[in-house]
């Protein structure tokens, strides 16, 4: 299961990653939000070490959501070396995420 992270803890988990970090900007209301919650689960598994998954719930760390200009969910944000280096808004299949991740690792 992805990791959750927060306005507190959301530049060492994420920009201090020595690893490539994916970001879901979700939120528990939201429907294709929760249609992603498998697909993320199973890239956290099978990306371990290589590329990490946090999980970032908008209604609770707004602060964060509106520093990288998160106006959709769910929203995925790519992040390597402490930069944000793609973004993605909605619903994506595994394979558009394996590729996402695949371009990073």
């Amino acid at each position: 299961m992805a990791k959750e992270a927060t306005d507190a803890d959301f530049e060492a988990e994420v920009l201090k990653s020595d690893i490539p970090v994916l970001v879901d900007f979700w939120a528990p209301w939201c429907g294709p939000c929760k249609s992603m919650l498998p697909i993320v689960d199973e890239l956290t598994t099978e990306y371990e070490g290589k590329v990490k998954i946090v999980k970032v719930n908008v209604d609770e760390s707004a602060e964060v959501a509106g520093k990288f200009s998160v106006m959709s969910i769910p929203t995925f944000i790519m992040f390597k070396n402490g930069e944000a280096v793609s973004t993605f808004v909605g619903a994506k299949s595994k394979e558009d995420l394996i590729k996402e991740l695949d371009a990073v690792a």
